[in-house]
């Protein structure tokens, strides 16, 4: 056994209790989640893999995850074999693979704290914009929901591109669109610091149609560096959680203040198209809350809808009931709600919908 526990293998075992420092350390101290690790450490290994990455167009770990059953496949080969031919030592064969495994582990943990997991207990982005999040009336989340119902009326009274039936289409291809997210990402970094700096360009999937089976419409590798996106799903929704994705890059991790920073990015670019992206997004989760509140009240803001935005979000509702798997999407939502409430995110999959605190403390510094 000492021959299998070689000096460099004791040290990667030792990588999963400074893992969990790490944890006990920001879980404690947000100053140092913030400066040392999600604008520090974080940050340059941000800004440079992500450059790196982004000089493949396609998605990276999209072609991982495609080859990765036929690694498994040979490396069990390889474990068979290796037991099968060398009878002798089969004893010292499994330890070694079993140690190799919890090295794998525990490197695996340290990197994911250092690069991704202490991003989750950094200062929350509402003190970047400078918003108290307070519990709010019923009448303050109406006038939200109405606001936005009227101004995405007004946007979508103004967009030209359509389908056959008359549904919101994107007038660019999925990979300009892309790159307009950057943009628009790139200059509300203009206006926050932590959103400053270089931005990968988010990556359409090609299994699209797969991911909206999970009820996913993206997802943010740290390992990869990449905003991968769901672009088979209705077109409203791509600007958007192209942005999402992004915000992840900038080491917000939490997804409310993701699904924020992509609102706040979209409604306050020049493109029409992001505007109403945005806009339709948190009309979206807002009118979710006033349903749950008050379902009249709901009523009434659907009511407010035009013609082409209530379309739009039938077109919406249509596609995923056509994609939904009761089986799968609960075992996808079940495993990202399980990881959301591992990682600071108490409410899990809910958290999502906290996005509407953060528009409700905007909407109330507004017309305070």
């Amino acid at each position: 056994m000492r021959e299998l526990l070689k000096k460099k293998r004791i040290w990667l075992l030792t990588l999963f209790p400074l893992g969990i420092l790490i944890l006990l350390v920001v879980k404690h101290n947000e100053y140092i989640a913030e400066y040392w690790f999600a604008r520090g450490i974080y940050r340059i290994f941000a800004q440079t893999w992500s450059f790196v990455t982004g000089m493949i167009p396609i998605s990276i770990i999209e072609i991982i995850i495609c080859c990765s059953p036929f690694l498994m496949i040979y490396l069990v080969f390889r474990v068979v074999r290796k037991l099968v031919v060398d009878k002798e030592n089969r004893k010292k064969t499994i330890g070694c693979y079993i140690i190799n495994v919890l090295c794998v582990i525990s490197t695996g943990y340290f990197l994911f704290m250092v690069f991704c997991g202490a991003n989750y207990y950094r200062y929350p982005f509402s003190k970047e914009c400078d918003l108290t999040v307070e519990t709010y009336s019923i009448e303050e989340l109406y006038g939200l929901c109405e606001e936005l119902a009227l101004k995405a009326n007004d946007l979508r009274a103004q967009i030209t591109s359509v389908d056959e039936d008359g549904i919101f289409k994107l007038s660019a291809s999925d990979y300009e669109i892309a790159k307009q997210a950057k943009k628009v990402m790139t200059e509300l970094g203009e206006t926050y610091d932590s959103l400053s700096g270089y931005y990968n360009t988010p990556k359409p999937i090609f299994a699209s149609r797969l991911m909206s089976y999970t009820d996913t419409t993206g997802i943010f590798v740290t390992v990869t560096m990449e905003a991968n996106v769901n672009v088979d799903v209705a077109d409203y929704g791509i600007p958007v959680t192209m942005c999402h994705e992004l915000a992840h890059e900038k080491g917000y991790m939490r997804e409310d203040e993701a699904n924020y920073i992509a609102y706040l990015a979209c409604v306050n670019s020049d493109n029409l198209e992001f505007q109403y992206s945005g806009t339709m997004d948190a009309l979206s989760y807002a009118t979710s809350q006033l349903y749950d509140n008050d379902v009249e009240l709901y009523k009434q803001i659907r009511a407010m809808y035009s013609e082409e935005v209530l379309a739009d979000r039938l077109a919406s509702s249509a596609y995923w009931k056509k994609y939904h798997n009761d089986i799968v999407s609960s075992v996808s939502s079940k495993i990202n709600d399980a990881y959301l409430k591992a990682n600071n995110q108490t409410n899990g999959e809910q958290s999502y919908g906290e996005v509407v605190d953060l528009m409700l403390a905007e909407y109330r510094k507004r017309n305070s």
